[in-house]
């Protein structure tokens, strides 16, 4: 369950404590950065409190709650009724795991294996992590999207971890990549946990949704390019 964003949650906090706990509206008013022990809440009211919040957006208010200002509250409900964002996409590539590796590991390359990328400029390497910046093709508002990510590879285990360096709209954003040989060639995996930052535009369901399309698209072209690749000889 996630958080309308059609009014202010701070205001529906500080609404549920007067109409149900006995806030003084001015008190309130005037003292927006008082904990609510401050603000005279006892622990009736923050059970009242605990109740009213568990039946409008299922989440537990912590025994604590009373050191926290009515911001502090609306800021704990949104963060635990929208969880961080998780996902899982794998695709299966009939081509053997070297060559799959090293084809999506050229990051100076990925324009030629990724359609969402218009640039990918490679800033640093160090060993087997690179530093690089990622320019998307302008979005339908003529916006192209741009940041900075690190990923470091580990040949051994076939495995790569990523993470954006410039976060954007995202409090955090990490990638993990498993490749696993499987019977006529390599399964890749991309599992991504991520948050959105409160200010951004979609929540965290909303971005794992579009995570989970976008990915299956990019999926989708990397499996026929590679698949190609090796049918025409690559090695």
């Amino acid at each position: 369950m996630t958080v309308a964003p059609d009014r202010p949650l701070a205001s529906e906090i500080a609404d549920i404590l007067v109409t149900h706990c006995g806030l003084d509206p001015d008190v309130a008013a005037t003292t927006p950065a008082a904990s609510l022990e401050e603000l005279g809440m006892d622990s009736l009211a923050l059970l009242e409190l605990a109740a009213v919040v568990a039946d409008r957006w299922r989440v537990k208010i912590p025994e604590q709650a009373g050191e926290l200002s009515i911001a502090g509250v609306a800021d704990l409900v949104a963060r635990r009724a929208d969880p961080p964002g998780h996902t899982e996409n794998a695709v299966d590539i009939l081509a053997p795991l070297p060559l799959v590796w090293d084809i999506t590991n050229d990051v100076a390359r990925w324009t030629e294996l990724f359609t969402e990328y218009a640039v990918a400029e490679i800033l640093h390497r160090d060993g087997d992590t690179v530093r690089f910046r990622l320019t998307m093709h302008p979005d339908e508002n003529g916006v192209a999207w741009s940041w900075v990510s690190e990923r470091t590879a580990d040949p051994a285990a076939r495995e790569v971890h990523a993470r954006r360096v410039e976060t954007g709209p995202f409090e955090y954003m990490r990638i993990h990549w498993r490749y696993a040989e499987i019977p006529g060639g390599t399964r890749m995996t991309w599992t991504q946990d991520f948050a959105m930052k409160p200010t951004a535009p979609v929540d965290n369901a909303g971005m794992t949704a579009r995570i989970n399309t976008n990915s299956a698209i990019q999926l989708a072209v990397i499996k026929e390019k590679i698949e190609r690749a090796y049918a025409g000889g690559a090695r």
